[in-house]
C-alpha cells in the first residue's frame, strides 16, 4: 500500500476524512480490514491522534468503519450510508407516498384523539387557505395542500410524525406538482379535493378518530392511484 502523505494545514479534520474515505474507497484497507492505529495514521497524516479521532468518529457515523473494543477500528463498508432526507430525495415519489399514507393515516387518529381548539383553528385556517389557493398556479395550491396536512400532522402532538411529514413534503411537493403536470385534475375543478379535506378537518373536530383515518386513507390512496397510474 503506498503511504498516506502528510496534508497540508487546516482544515486539517475534513483533509483526514477525505484522505481516509479514498483509501477505503479505493481498496487499499479492505472490508473487515483493520486500520493501523491511530499513532500510525497520525504519523503519515503528518496530524495529531485527536484528529485523526476526529475523522474516524465521522467515518463511523458515515457508516465506513467501526470501533471493535480492545481490537481496533474495522472497514465495514466501502461506501457511505446516505443519509434520511438524500434517500428520500433519491427515492421514487410513490415509494414515499405508500409511507407517507402510513404516517398520516396514523396522524389523523391521533390528532382526533388529541387537537385542542388552537389545532381546530390552524386547520379551518389551512383549509381556507387551500380554498384561496384554487385559483392560484398548480404550485402555490399544492403548498396549500401540504400546509393543510401540516396542520392536521401537528395537530396529532406527536413530534415525530411532525418531522417526518417535514421529510416527507419537498418530496412530495415535486411528485404532486408533476402528477398535475400529467392528469390536469384542476382545469375543470379548480379546488380538486375540498370535500374530502372538509371531511378530514370535520372529523378531526368532531373528535372522530375512525372517520379521519378512513377520510385520510381514502384522500390519499385516490392520489397514490393517480401517481401509480401516472404516465
Amino acid at each position: 500500500m503506498p503511504p498516506l502523505g502528510s496534508l497540508r494545514p487546516s482544515p486539517l479534520v475534513e483533509q483526514a476524512i477525505t484522505r481516509l474515505r479514498e483509501q477505503i474507497a479505493g481498496g487499499h484497507w479492505p472490508v473487515g480490514s483493520r486500520l493501523p492505529g491511530e499513532t500510525t495514521l497520525a504519523k503519515e497524516l503528518g496530524i495529531g491522534r485527536s484528529t485523526v479521532r476526529e475523522a474516524l468518529r465521522a467515518l463511523a457515523g458515515a457508516g465506513l468503519v467501526k470501533a471493535r473494543q480492545g481490537a481496533g477500528v474495522f472497514v465495514i463498508a466501502t461506501q457511505p450510508v446516505a443519509d434520511w432526507p438524500t434517500r428520500l430525495r433519491r427515492a421514487a415519489v410513490t415509494d414515499v407516498y405508500e409511507v407517507r399514507m402510513l404516517v398520516e393515516v396514523q396522524a389523523a387518529r391521533l390528532a382526533a384523539l388529541r387537537r385542542t381548539e388552537d389545532d381546530i383553528t390552524a386547520m379551518r385556517a389551512a383549509l381556507e387557505g387551500r380554498r384561496a389557493a384554487a385559483e392560484a398556479d398548480d404550485a402555490a395550491f399544492i403548498d396549500a395542500d401540504i400546509a393543510l396536512h401540516a396542520a392536521v400532522v401537528a395537530a396529532a402532538r406527536n413530534p415525530v410524525l411532525t418531522d417526518l411529514f417535514a421529510e416527507f413534503a419537498p418530496v412530495l411537493r415535486e411528485g404532486l406538482l408533476g402528477l398535475l403536470d400529467l392528469v390536469d385534475v384542476r382545469t375543470d375543478e379548480p379546488n380538486h379535493g375540498d370535500a374530502a379535506h372538509a371531511a378530514l378537518v370535520a372529523a378531526v373536530e368532531a373528535m372522530d378518530a375512525e372517520e379521519a383515518a378512513r377520510v385520510a386513507q381514502a384522500e390519499l390512496q385516490e392520489t397514490l392511484g393517480r401517481l401509480l397510474t401516472r404516465g
